[in-house]
């Protein structure tokens, strides 16, 4: 945690959580694409010099945690992501299903917060989120476990 990342003028520890949702909230992230989804991700982040540290494929949410450098945006890297994996998603998949909708694949917003001090409660969020759905205990914001 204590470890930073560098760029030539800076030491820089930028993470971020971010839930994307597809668009409708279909479940479409179950099967073949959720396999599939969290390695295109990560090379996505990787051509905007970013880091996914922490992720978990829902059936009709993507949670991540990501280290974006401060020369990019937050809105910048995340937009890069949603569509370029959606033009990928397109293109494996969309001729082998009728009515995918190819670029049009996630829904247009996402909810990012910052991570600060506090990352090992999000990372904790990350992971157990599926379960705390199933208990019927779904916490709205990493802050909320925080709190406690």
């Amino acid at each position: 945690m204590d470890e930073y990342e560098s760029l030539s003028h800076t030491k820089w520890e930028c993470k971020y959580h971010v839930v994307l949702i597809p668009k409708f909230r279909r479940k479409a992230l179950y099967g073949e694409l959720r396999a599939h989804l969290g390695e295109v991700f990560r090379r996505l982040a990787e051509r905007k010099e970013s880091r996914i540290e922490e992720g978990h494929l829902m059936a009709d949410h993507v949670h991540m945690m990501i280290a974006i450098p401060p020369k990019y945006a937050v809105s910048q890297v995340i937009g890069f992501i949603k569509g370029k994996s959606a033009i990928h998603l397109a293109r494996v998949y969309g001729e082998r299903k009728r009515n995918f909708v190819g670029q049009h694949f996630w829904a247009r917003g996402y909810f990012v917060s910052t991570v600060g001090r506090d990352e090992e409660v999000v990372r904790e969020y990350i992971r157990n989120n599926q379960e705390s759905r199933r208990r019927g205990k779904a916490i709205r914001s990493a802050s909320a476990l925080a709190v406690g």
